[in-house]
């Protein structure tokens, strides 16, 4: 097997590939990457088991046919120092010898049979296909995934909701003290599916489609699910179990709106958690006509401090603990200018919408208060 490539092109699909290898794998052929050479077509492919990917690059004077698993960690420090230079890669089949010239010199190591590198099963026959424009995807997973759970207790809340239905596609995460839902009435399924992302495929596809224009092709089934888009394809499964209720959380009448400018109170909050307590990063909103008072104090080292923003708001005078790293999660990922809070009272969830959003999209977050001691 033999081709020829330039040294950063490759570079660049090896580091995009090298997202889904972990550090530490339960099967030590998973620390390489398996480059198969089709025609003047390479494909670059690595995996954890759950979570597989592969990418496509052209490649030139390709003579005949193979496969060969790499060590993952070798194959970038190699091209990280080649650099910008054409690259010629011979692999012997039958010794499964590596070398690889560039202009001044040349590497040589071995191999991997090929054959010892897993294969993902294909979906089952029910398996559904939709395509998708990858803002679409884009926006859902942005808008979501930092509110996943990290813990394990509960599985199901480690990953990103995906439902989709005749109206709308939904995406939702929750840790239990923050919640994110966000509806997009553009895209549409002819049928009712839903299922839970992993964080870990989920940050994969917010990276490689960033500066994806196109559609995205999505086929699943009730186990896994297969993105396509580019020149990549991404396999991953599901986590399996249902998904909180989160529908049923949100509450649907906190009569009290506070319309009030996101980077204002962002820059604030950020500045008055600086003195909260490092055990409870608890922030008081004191909130009044036309007025938010940010208060924050850590009793431990006597420290305090306290900012105001001015809000338009004429409902009741109250006080709202809130955990400041959260709040300032939600104002991070809400995007937009302007925000509204929609609150009813200091022991219910306070809502966070954008005041402006995409046509057809619908943003809400919500967030548990935390106890107000006097």
């Amino acid at each position: 097997m033999k081709f020829n490539v330039n040294g950063k092109a490759l570079l660049d699909r090896l580091n995009a590939v090298s997202k889904v290898v972990n550090s530490k794998n339960p099967m030590s052929i998973l620390d390489n990457f398996l480059l198969s050479v089709d025609g003047d077509t390479l494909t670059i492919t690595g995996s954890d088991t759950e979570n597989t990917l592969s990418t496509r690059l052209e490649v030139t004077e390709s003579e005949s046919d193979g496969s060969v698993a790499v060590l993952a960690k070798r194959m970038i420090d190699i091209f990280k120092e080649v650099g910008n230079q054409p690259v010629t890669v011979y692999v012997n089949e039958e010794t499964l010898e590596i070398d690889i010239k560039f202009l001044s010199g040349h590497f040589n190591f071995t191999g991997i049979n090929s054959a010892e590198y897993p294969r993902q099963d294909s979906l089952s026959d029910d398996s559904t296909e939709i395509i998708l424009p990858a803002k679409t995807l884009l926006k859902g997973i942005e808008t979501t995934l930092f509110a996943v759970a990290t813990d394990t207790i509960r599985p199901v809340m480690t990953g990103i909701y995906v439902g989709l239905d005749p109206e709308k596609m939904t995406f939702a995460s929750t840790d239990t003290h923050k919640l994110v839902r966000h509806i997009n009435r553009n895209t549409v399924s002819d049928s009712e599916r839903s299922f839970i992302l992993p964080s870990k495929p989920a940050s994969i596809l917010r990276a490689l489609i960033a500066k994806e224009e196109g559609d995205i092709r999505m086929r699943l089934d009730s186990k896994r699910a297969v993105f396509e888009f580019g020149d990549f394809t991404l396999y991953t499964k599901f986590i399996l179990g249902n998904f909180p209720p989160f529908n049923k959380v949100i509450p649907e009448n906190n009569p009290f709106v506070m319309t009030v400018d996101r980077n204002a109170l962002l820059n604030a909050m950020r500045r008055v958690s600086l003195f909260a307590s490092a055990a409870s990063c608890l922030v008081r909103l004191n909130i009044q006509p036309n007025e938010i008072f940010l208060v924050a104090q850590d009793l431990d080292y006597a420290t305090s401090a306290e900012e105001r923003v001015g809000v338009d708001y004429e409902g009741n005078t109250m006080t709202v603990g809130l955990n400041a790293t959260y709040m300032i999660e939600v104002l991070q990922n809400l995007g937009g200018d302007m925000v509204q809070i929609h609150l009813a009272d200091p022991s219910r969830p306070c809502l966070f919408v954008p005041v402006e959003e995409a046509e057809g999209t619908q943003t809400v977050m919500l967030l548990m208060p935390m106890q107000v001691i006097e």
